[in-house]
């Protein structure tokens, strides 16, 4: 085996430097969910919509009404309380945590 041959430490310098460097790590490789603007003050405007779509709905809760009229959760839950007093839906299972409601039927 023939022996090594030296190399300086300059060209060992100039080797390193030759060789590419690594870019810097990005941590935030995730997609951000844009915040949605939900309405919070009940107007007329939403509330004429509330009580033209909402009867026609079977299956009502606040997360549906979030969902479908852009509401914001507590402006939710009083639209439902309101409806229901009124006797445009009726309550399927009320808990204090999720409460159901569907379209009351014409009898």
């Amino acid at each position: 085996m023939p022996p090594k041959q030296q190399i300086s430490k300059a060209a060992k310098a100039a080797a390193a430097m030759a060789g590419g460097k690594k870019s810097k790590k990005k941590w935030s490789k995730k997609s951000h969910k844009d915040k949605a603007a939900h309405a919070v003050i009940l107007d007329q405007e939403k509330m004429d919509r509330i009580l033209k779509e909402v009867p026609t709905y079977r299956y009502i809760s606040v997360s549906v009404l979030v969902d479908r009229l852009k509401l914001g959760g507590s402006l939710a839950r009083v639209a439902l309380r309101d409806l229901e007093k009124r006797g445009i839906i009726k309550p399927v299972s009320k808990h204090a945590t999720q409460q159901i409601y569907t379209r009351a039927a014409a009898e």
